[in-house]
């Protein structure tokens, strides 16, 4: 077939020079269909001033031009410009460079336009680069503050504290003369009535003013920290002989005047343990943690006061630390027992309940008393899972004896630490025991730090079925008003009130008014520590209407309470004579 054909050609058209083209005219799909000759399309472009300026820039002549005749002057070049037909249309010019003109004028400002550019960029991210490095140096300097440095208090803290410790340890440690440091643990005393009196925000300032009370009163070279909470700790560095003696004085100026804190005016005091290196310790751990050990030893002793430790201070420790492995390990293979005391109806004289009371055999001491291993159990967090242990052996045990009742105590860290409504309510399911046969004995001490969560466990107690009773009532800090905002189905009346009954007046009477309030109030009453017959007789005369003691038996093991019961004969205590009579009598006897 036939294809599109064209051709192109510089002619003079009427007398002047142009581009004409030419292209055949034919079917672009099926040539075919083209019958005879194609038609042409032709195009004609006359060369003039404006097709020649076009053909300039592209080529970068600005001056490129088409003249008649030659040019004349120097540097143009002329160049005779003759169409394909032969006809000359005249003559191209235009201005020659020099070499290297087209880089002094495009290239160069170019390249010196990057160069400005790119120190501009260099100089930017320079001091981007310079900020950036000062920003991390100053994060990083007050990174290493705040890793040293209490954040309320300002003063450094116990990382900063065993650091200068050590250090005077090692560059004194030859020096055993007089260069001596001594190291001071500070505990504000009852810290935590201020807060929950006054507010952590005021709880927080004490700490701030203790810390520039005690600041302001050591020496330049005295070292102050702050351990946490209401911790501090001083190292005097260097002291010599008598050197914690000036040390106690100063910590007792800072404590000598009232602070004055939200516009109230509050006496504090503290308890301090003190530790002398390197008599007490040639390492920052061992140094400290004797001065905590005196400061432990100082709460013991009343608050307060200073205490300088000594070794047999650290005995106890490990005494105590003893201890309390062993306990852990009793409670863990289930070495404790519960005995249980007898309580006599007055009425009756029959037995109408038993109070589980907890005892330890150790494996080296023997027979330890609660008194002994209670408190090292509450120091060493165990008395929760202590606490369970005797209700869940309580109610186990109670199903010997269906109808008494089974009084257990609870102390105040159950309250704080324990869900104990959840406890109660898991044991009676897993004993399926009534909680209407059980009274939760509660110390006065839970009653003094009573919060809403204190009370809501309360509720929750009573609202169970279990029975409350107000334990050792008149021994601590007995406010009436407990009996009157608190619901308790029994007072308790200790026994230094029973002890004194039958030679005390005061006694008598506050018995007598006790017993008279809580009758009055729906109330049961019980003496504890019932140990004569007397005791017995005069506490039935002012109306208690259950006692307990060893005038009717000491605590048993389970299985000897349960043969106890099986031959316990009830006495008529009601029928004794009236107390004052016997009272009178005794009084003529002696």
């Amino acid at each position: 077939g036939q294809a599109a054909r064209w051709a192109g050609h510089i002619v003079s058209v009427e007398g002047r020079p142009a581009v004409v083209t030419a292209m055949t005219i034919v079917p672009n799909i099926n040539t075919n269909l083209l019958k005879g000759t194609p038609n042409l399309l032709v195009g004609i472009k006359y060369i003039d001033e404006a097709f020649i300026s076009e053909i300039g820039r592209s080529l970068l002549l600005s001056d490129l031009a088409l003249i008649p005749k030659p040019a004349q002057r120097d540097g143009v070049v002329s160049e005779p410009f003759v169409g394909d037909d032969g006809i000359p249309a005249g003559y191209l010019s235009w201005t020659t460079r020099r070499p290297g003109q087209m880089l002094l004028h495009v290239i160069l400002p170019l390249v010196a336009f990057g160069i400005f550019g790119t120190g501009v960029l260099a100089n930017t991210m320079f001091k981007r680069l310079k900020r950036g490095s000062e920003e991390l140096a100053r994060r990083e300097a007050q990174a290493r503050h705040e890793a040293k440095h209490d954040a309320m208090s300002g003063l450094p803290n116990r990382v900063q504290m065993v650091e200068n410790i050590e250090n005077f340890l090692h560059h004194h440690t030859a020096e055993r003369g007089n260069r001596r440091a001594v190291a001071a643990y500070i505990d504000i005393d009852r810290f935590k009535d201020i807060n929950d009196t006054l507010g952590h925000e005021a709880g927080d300032q004490l700490i701030k003013v203790v810390g520039q009370r005690l600041k302001a009163r050591l020496r330049p070279q005295d070292f102050l920290s702050r351990f946490g909470g209401d911790e501090f700790a001083i190292l005097g560095m260097p002291v010599g002989l008598g050197g914690d003696a000036a040390i106690e004085e100063r910590i007792a100026q800072a404590f000598a005047l009232p602070f004055s804190i939200h516009g109230q005016s509050i006496r504090v005091t503290a308890s301090v343990g003190l530790a002398v290196a390197p008599d007490n310790g040639v390492t920052a751990d061992e140094l400290m943690r004797h001065a905590d050990i005196a400061l432990y030893e100082a709460k013991n002793q009343g608050r307060d006061r200073t205490v300088l430790f000594s070794a047999e201070m650290a005995k106890k420790v490990e005494h105590r630390r003893s201890i309390e492995l062993d306990l852990r390990t009793a409670l863990e293979a289930n070495q404790l027992r519960l005995h249980y005391q007898p309580i006599i109806s007055c009425s009756t004289g029959a037995i109408v309940g038993v109070e589980a009371l907890l005892r330890w055999r150790h494996p080296v001491h023997g027979e330890m008393s609660p008194v002994d291993f209670i408190p090292i159990a509450e120091n060493a967090g165990l008395l929760p899972a202590l606490g369970e242990w005797v209700f869940d052996q309580a109610m186990k045990d109670s199903k010997h004896w269906p109808n008494l009742e089974v009084a257990v105590n609870l102390s105040p860290v159950q309250f704080r630490h324990v869900e104990l409504s959840a406890m109660l309510r898991e044991l009676v399911a897993k004993h399926n025991v009534e909680p209407e046969r059980f009274v939760l004995e509660i110390t006065e001490g839970v009653l003094l730090e009573a919060t809403n969560h204190t009370n809501s466990i309360l509720e929750a107690i009573r609202a169970m079925g279990f029975k409350t009773a107000l334990d050792d009532f008149g021994t601590r800090y007995s406010s009436l008003a407990y009996l009157c905002n608190f619901k308790f189905d029994k007072i308790k009346i200790d026994r230094s009130f029973v002890s004194k009954i039958s030679r005390v007046d005061t006694s008598r009477t506050i018995v007598e008014s006790v017993v008279k309030l809580g009758r009055r109030l729906g109330m049961d009453i019980v003496a504890e520590g019932v140990e004569t017959e007397l005791e017995a007789v005069m506490m039935t005369k002012f109306g208690c209407t259950d006692l307990q003691g060893f005038y009717f038996s000491r605590a048993l093991p389970a299985d000897q309470m349960t043969k106890f019961l099986s031959t316990f004969q009830p006495k008529r205590i009601a029928q004794a004579p009236h107390p004052l009579h016997i009272v009178a009598a005794t009084g003529a006897a002696g």
